[in-house]
């Protein structure tokens, strides 16, 4: 297995740490994301739930896919009734034209975008969208900017690249924080692939490093919640209508 696979099939083993420790996404995004009306959306590298959760609560008919059976059966968990299905982008386990939306949340930097552009555009009914989400930390604050120093910023290495059958990609940014407290912000960088990889003596050395920033930041010192500060950027590209359409 290459290292952008183990990276990409590391999420399994973690994946009550993942759900504890990952933040949903901003409903701004969201709206910008879906097309208006009632979709039907496929949650695709779905994970644990995080985003299928949000899509689920507006009342649109969602469907989870990800490769991995562990952090689906936590999907289970928290989104009981929802279709889950183990697939990838690259092979997704659904009818043609059978969705109007398919969003990737975290998760595109883990495809090969020529051959997932075309298998999404099968599942898209003509004028479906393709949207892509990320939540990137928001550097600007002194102690956010250094957990990135301890942790890594592979986050900030992403493609928003699509590709045909789809038309331009547009851009949007959204900014907003949630509320955690230190042993959440444990989970959440014990949940990144490039820590759950990592030799274990290496894995605990690096979130005693964290836990030493939460105690002695003069940010974050005493304090039991503090913001996490985001920036999620968000792509979309449309599936053109044929021309016989």
């Amino acid at each position: 297995m290459d290292d952008h696979s183990a990276h990409a099939n590391s999420f399994g083993p973690a994946a009550d740490i993942y759900e504890r420790g990952r933040p949903g996404y901003p409903d701004a995004a969201l709206n910008w994301l879906l097309l208006p009306g009632r979709p039907r959306v496929v949650d695709l590298g779905a994970g644990t739930g995080k985003l299928t959760r949000q899509i689920r609560d507006r009342g649109l008919p969602v469907t989870a896919v990800d490769p991995s059976e562990q952090m689906l059966a936590q999907l289970a968990l928290a989104v009981p009734g929802v279709p889950a299905l183990v697939g990838t982008a690259e092979r997704i386990p659904l009818p043609a034209g059978s969705a109007d939306v398919v969003l990737v949340a975290q998760a595109w930097h883990w495809v090969d975008p020529a051959r997932a552009a075309p298998e999404i555009a099968r599942v898209l009914a003509p004028g479906g969208r393709l949207g892509l989400v990320w939540n990137l930390r928001d550097e600007a604050e002194p102690w956010v900017r250094r957990l990135g120093e301890i942790i890594g910023n592979a986050e900030n290495q992403r493609d928003t690249e699509v590709g045909e059958p789809f038309g331009p990609v547009e851009l949007a940014h959204f900014r907003w924080s949630m509320t955690l407290g230190p042993e959440r912000l444990i989970d959440l960088v014990a949940s990144r692939s490039s820590i759950i990889l990592l030799p274990p003596a290496e894995r605990t050395a690096v979130l005693d490093e964290v836990r030493r920033l939460t105690a002695t930041h003069p940010d974050l010192v005493g304090r039991t919640e503090f913001r996490m500060p985001y920036v999620t950027e968000c792509a979309r590209a449309t599936l053109p209508y044929s021309p016989r359409e």
